[in-house]
């Protein structure tokens, strides 16, 4: 099992910055990829950027070039350095690990979330 545990959220200022942390125990050398997700009031989730084991990253097209997704040299803690932040990038943000259980079974564990407002 892998547990995750997530902080930084808060309250901020459009055009300011936040750095969200999650940081993951237990059976960590099994985790294939680490993301984070948010979910706005009356919106489905949605994929904010992930990060494999390789360091291979993906963004949405939303927060390309203003948000940067890394992890700590163990790969027990991954970041998502949030800049120029908008009004629309307020939401709870989610982590969460994609943990290889056999060659081609995964499992998703998830983070209890963290609010970001941004106010304008």
């Amino acid at each position: 099992q892998v547990q995750l545990v997530e902080s930084g959220g808060g309250l901020v200022q459009a055009g300011g910055s936040l750095r969200l942390s999650c940081a993951a125990s237990g059976t960590i050398s099994r985790i294939n990829r680490m993301g984070w997700y948010r979910q706005a009031p009356g919106k489905q989730r949605e994929l904010v950027a992930s990060i494999t084991s390789d360091d291979s990253t993906n963004y949405a097209d939303s927060v390309k070039n203003r948000f940067a997704i890394s992890t700590d040299n163990n790969k027990n803690t991954v970041y998502l350095q949030m800049n120029s932040l908008k009004s629309e990038d307020t939401a709870v943000y989610y982590c969460n690990a994609a943990v290889r259980l056999s060659v081609h079974v995964e499992y998703t564990y998830w983070g209890q979330g963290t609010q970001v407002t941004v106010s304008s």
